[in-house]
């Protein structure tokens, strides 16, 4: 399935015209999800690669998100994708509340494409039982990055206000659960 994110309102961006995403389920509940960003690329801010590892403050340069919330439930779950191939998964209990880091049975796989005029990230995601069980409400988003300073700030869809992808109203994407496929 193929979704088009936009662009807040607010955080224009010079450097990416359109950012998509393409994801399906795989083998043993994972989720493989390719974002991909055109534009001229070479004022993109991104971060040097390095060993994948767990990090925390991947959302102050480019990286890619994903919020998930079952649809009955306050709680939520989010997972951030850096280019530099470090990564970062957090469980919270509410809105913006109760963070902690939520446990992933492997890391995820993160692999780059790049040219001039495209940026794509490949992620294969093992979600924990819990989370790839039932259907869920998702929350594709993206942080953009110019090398000159200004971020941009991209989701399905955007509340009224500042960015913000923790708000229920991000959570437009009906994501079936795994084995319901």
């Amino acid at each position: 399935m193929r979704l088009d994110l936009q662009c807040h309102p607010l955080t224009p961006v010079s450097v990416v015209d359109e950012i998509s995403l393409t994801y399906e389920w795989q083998a043993h509940g994972s989720l493989w999800m390719r974002y991909h960003a055109e534009g001229l690329l070479h004022d993109l801010d991104l971060p040097v690669s390095t060993n994948p590892q767990r990090a925390d403050g991947l959302w102050e340069t480019t990286c890619f998100e994903l919020f998930l919330q079952e649809s009955s439930a306050n709680r939520y779950c989010e997972f951030n994708f850096s280019p530099s191939s470090r990564w970062a998964a957090y469980q919270f209990s509410g809105y913006r509340d109760g963070m902690r880091n939520l446990q992933l049975p492997t890391p995820p796989d993160i692999v780059l494409d790049l040219s001039d005029s495209h940026f794509a990230m490949e992620v294969t995601l093992g979600l924990p039982d819990i989370w790839g069980e039932a259907s869920l409400n998702a929350a594709f988003s993206a942080v953009i990055a110019e090398n000159s300073g200004p971020k941009s700030y991209w989701a399905l869809s955007h509340p009224p206000g500042k960015p913000d992808f923790h708000h229920r109203d991000c959570f437009t994407h009906q994501l079936k659960a795994a084995g319901n496929l």
